[in-house]
């Protein structure tokens, strides 16, 4: 019987992100798919600089920028195309490296995951492969599957299993865990368009209808494409409303079927779940498996990778034996407790404003959503932070900007996967790293001061996936965090981040 130290189960954007990470640290990887290839028409259309910079390490980010386009924020209007809400988002370089936000296209994403890890030798994918058996044997676990291509059952075994299966995830029955509700389930049609040409006046910002009686919502994506998203009446057949004729007219206000083509009309039933547990033994869930959110944020894809750089370096530590058991049991209970409140967070914003997308037809009822707030208010970046876990002290669990080298380098570019103490110069002096341990100061990395000024610290430690250990603003406190460090940073088989 084959075996693998992790199998990851869906080869989505998550599941890909985590068998490239898992791959630089040398990680045996084996991705089991049902299907035959990467879905071809548009699903999720956004991401962040959080997600962009994940996507830097494992090396595709370059490829992936001009694919995109640009974000300037989320306006709110009423049924008259009056201004409610505007929420612009910063444009340039920010502190993660990276714009704030990205418009995509899925199936490029795909498709530069996928071909990028074919150099990855030690992943393997297979595709048309349907599992149907997981075993956890205390010491591994037993795969069964079914080879589509040839009707074969093969057998594999894993020191873990990663569920990025979905919302109707496999891996999540063999865990047996319910879900909690946060009252969101409403039936949307989404309509993605091609245009024939630019259509400017469309603009580029996303615009939130707030018609009570058919809230809707536009995004720009990549080139020509467009999408609306509409919100469908009780009463109405969701096989009648995704109808050519009737998506036209539903469109009529924007588009003439005479200036764009119908890419795909699909009806969908939005939620807002988190699951109880995501983790049962060596069985671990991410991505929609374990949450699922309503698109208002655009934080579907981007939570799942999350989940998987939160996930990938404590998988890593715990297969390459560089910690004990019980280290291990506490490491992989980090994982839910962390991500679990982050992510539980975005989705009730999330709910929040649909809310609001859906009950706010004026400005009067906008104020009253808002209190305090005037009509054209301006609602603050949501960017939460991890949940308790491995983190020491108040200034634990933040997401830390990524300095500059003085060579213009990138923090991640130059220390991946590494653990990374930022400090001023007079901290770094009195504290003793242990080897492999990454050292930042305004002397090596000119903008590290403002970095640690924006966490109002003297000092950090960073763990892999670049969230504060901890903060420090003596050398004693500097060094007391230094002794937590846990073993020695997990090395790369190739320095190819850019």
């Amino acid at each position: 019987m084959e075996e693998f130290d992790v199998a990851i189960v869906g080869y989505g954007p998550a599941g890909a992100t985590l068998a490239h990470l898992l791959a630089q640290c040398g990680l045996k990887t084996l991705v089991l798919e049902r299907e035959t290839a990467a879905y071809h028409l548009p699903r999720a259309v956004h991401f962040d600089a959080e997600v962009m910079r994940v996507f830097q390490w494992i090396g595709i980010a370059e490829a992936m920028e001009p694919q995109t386009a640009r974000h300037p924020g989320m306006r709110f209007v009423d049924g008259a195309g009056k201004l409610l809400l505007d929420w612009p988002r910063p444009q340039g370089v920010g502190p993660q490296g990276w714009r704030a936000n990205y418009r995509f296209h899925q199936p490029d994403l795909e498709k530069l995951l996928r071909d990028t890890l074919q150099a990855r030798p030690e992943v393997t994918v297979r595709t048309r492969c349907d599992v149907f058996f997981v075993e956890d044997q205390g010491a591994q676990v037993e795969l069964r599957y079914e080879d589509m291509s040839c009707g074969q059952i093969r057998r594999i075994a894993a020191k873990y299993v990663v569920g990025c299966d979905g919302a109707r995830s496999l891996i999540r029955r063999y865990i047996d865990t319910g879900m909690e509700d946060y009252g969101f389930h409403e039936r949307w049609l989404v309509v993605d368009v091609i245009l024939n040409k630019d259509k400017p006046e469309l603009g580029d910002h996303s615009i939130q209808y707030c018609v009570p009686e058919r809230p809707m919502t536009y995004v720009r994506g990549p080139g020509l494409r467009r999408r609306w998203e509409i919100t469908l009446r009780p009463d109405e057949d969701s096989a009648g409303i995704a109808r050519p004729e009737r998506v036209w007219e539903l469109l009529s206000d924007w588009l003439s079927p005479g200036e764009a083509a119908l890419e795909r009309t699909a009806v969908y039933v939005f939620h807002s779940l988190v699951a109880h547990d995501w983790r049962r033994g060596r069985l671990i869930l991410a991505g929609d498996a374990c949450h699922q959110t309503p698109p208002f944020m655009g934080q579907g894809m981007c939570a799942g990778i999350r989940d998987v750089a939160n996930l990938y370096w404590k998988l890593a530590l715990i297969c390459q034996g560089k910690v004990t058991d019980a280290a291990a049991e506490a490491l992989l209970d980090s994982y839910e407790s962390e991500r679990k409140p982050n992510a539980r967070e975005y989705i009730q914003t999330a709910v929040r404003l649909g809310g609001l997308i859906n009950t706010c037809g004026t400005e009067t009822a906008l104020r009253a959503a808002l209190p305090g707030r005037d009509g054209t208010a301006r609602m603050q970046s949501i960017a939460p932070p991890l949940g308790p876990g491995l983190g020491q002290g108040a200034g634990a669990g933040r997401l830390f900007g990524q300095p500059r080298l003085a060579d213009g380098t990138l923090m991640d570019a130059a220390f991946p996967h590494q653990w990374v103490v930022v400090a001023e110069a007079a901290l770094a002096a009195a504290v003793v790293l242990p080897d492999g341990v990454a050292l930042l100061t305004p002397a090596t990395a000119p903008d590290a001061a403002e970095h640690l000024a924006s966490l109002a610290t003297r000092a950090v430690v960073l763990r892999p996936d670049r969230h504060t250990f901890g903060a420090a603003d003596t050398p004693e406190e500097l060094q007391a965090l230094v002794a937590l460090i846990l073993p020695n940073p997990i090395p790369l088989s190739e320095p190819e981040m850019v």
